[in-house]
């Protein structure tokens, strides 16, 4: 079945050609008959952890699909498609991949990569659904995640990405400082004379964000009564200034923010649910800096170029680098930010930052010993393999592929990796023939669009 797919693909836009899924980089399609092992081990090899788009497509029973499309998710693939029932498969994934190449075309922009440091998969899929949802959309857009992980960045993204023709300003209040009795003028003005002390009339931040972005940050530090005032403006846009009997229209997009988990809030009568699902209609997590570590040395260089923008920054040594990379970041990139601030003003002369730049209180107390990097998410891991019922030869396998094409993927090259992983090339080179002798579970293929 696999030519007529490959014609319909072509009739559809999508250039196909057949690659080894040893060898597979960029965006791509799988196409099986059969689900098994194997196929999942070749979706994440050829997603590199989801880092490339890569369609999942079953070309069987449509019921054995249904029982794999999650498990084929968690290992890489950006969509899972049954090709017999769906209406129009070849064009539903040629717009798909049309779709993705825009969105990673705005992701790897210098506006994007210069502003929102970070290559990890994990902070890769939150640009992606960044850049996604306001470039395609015009839905509220609430954004969450802990202190210092750059909700403010990424409410800024999304307002200069936005399409409107007749974007105007991003209008910022953080709801953590407004004062109650001063609410109502803080959100929608007021007139003259409404109040003592107002001489004149004034916009609240309804009024000055139409034809713009309003960003709510914070807006889980809102009490109920606050939180109630915002009801109708934030679902009809329509708002009264205080004193006044006139409703007025503003037409914005609305952003908000909140290191509070504010579905949670709501089961527990903090939050309002009536106002969560207003301003909820794309969610977007920011992950810790603890879940993308690989993003910490970029992070640095970039901050230390801020610093130095007209010289070189200094390099780190490799004491330096490994105290970074096993530190905590409580603080998250504000965090890591203040840090190597701190380190960048005790460095003086040419030559690396070096051990003796880390601030006192930032240095390890008592016996040092080699970091272990057998972290919670390392034995959650095993513990889950363990829980269903994998054995210790396949666990052990697993890590080891995992290993190889994470230095594959870091270093560039099968020799840097050996090297980066302490074995020789013909130990590698000869792991990647047994793997490609596994049965296969269908037709790996790369693919491009048309321009």
């Amino acid at each position: 079945m696999a030519g007529p797919t490959i014609d319909a693909l072509a009739d559809a836009g999508v250039a196909t050609y057949e690659v080894d899924p040893e060898e597979a980089s960029g965006p791509g399609l799988v196409l099986f008959a059969e689900p098994g092992q194997a196929l999942f081990d070749a979706v994440r090899r050829a997603s590199r952890g989801g880092l490339e788009r890569v369609i999942a497509v079953g070309l069987g029973d449509d019921g054995v699909l249904a029982t794999v499309a999650w498990r084929l998710l968690n290992a890489g693939a950006s969509d899972v498609l049954a090709w017999r029932t769906r209406d129009r498969p070849a064009s539903a994934i040629a717009a798909r991949l049309e779709r993705w190449a825009e969105v990673d075309r705005l992701v790897d922009a210098p506006m994007v990569r210069d502003n929102l440091i970070g290559t990890s998969p994990a902070w890769t899929a939150t640009l992606r659904h960044a850049v996604e949802a306001a470039r395609f959309t015009d839905a509220s857009v609430l954004i969450l995640g802990e202190t210092g992980t750059g909700k403010e960045l990424v409410a800024r993204l999304i307002h200069s990405l936005d399409r409107r023709q007749r974007r105007s300003d991003l209008v910022v209040l953080d709801c953590a400082t407004i004062v109650p009795e001063l609410a109502g003028s803080e959100f929608f003005g007021h007139e003259r004379g409404a109040y003592t002390g107002a001489v004149t009339s004034r916009d609240g931040c309804f009024g000055l964000a139409d034809g713009g972005t309003l960003f709510l940050d914070e807006i889980g530090e809102l009490p109920l009564p606050l939180q109630a005032e915002l009801l109708r403006a934030v679902q009809e846009r329509t708002y009264k200034r205080v004193g006044s009997n006139v409703w007025r229209k503003s037409h914005f997009r609305l952003v908000c923010a909140s290191n509070r988990d504010l579905l949670r809030e709501v089961g527990t009568g903090a939050f309002r649910s009536d106002l969560y699902y207003r301003i909820a209609t794309v969610v977007i997590r920011l992950p810790p800096l603890r879940e993308r570590v690989t993003d910490v040395i970029p992070l640095v260089h970039a901050f230390l170029a801020e610093l130095h923008p007209e010289r070189d920054s200094p390099e780190l040594d490799d004491a330096v680098r490994e105290h970074l990379l096993a530190r905590d970041y409580p603080g998250n990139v504000r965090d890591l930010r203040q840090l190597v601030y701190r380190m960048a003003a005790r460095h003086v002369g040419p030559g690396p930052i070096s051990v003796g730049d880390i601030p006192l209180d930032e240095r390890p107390v008592g016996d040092v010993t080699e970091s272990d990097w057998r972290d919670a998410a390392f034995e959650n891991a095993i513990r889950r393999a363990v829980s269903l019922g994998v054995g210790l030869k396949d666990i052990g396998h697993a890590a080891t592929e995992i290993a190889v094409d994470i230095a594959v993927d870091v270093e560039g090259s099968l020799q840097g990796a050996a090297r980066q992983l302490g074995v020789t090339d013909r130990t590698l080179q000869l792991r990647r023939a047994a793997r490609r002798a596994k049965p296969g579970m269908g037709t790996s293929l790369g693919q491009t669009l048309p321009e």
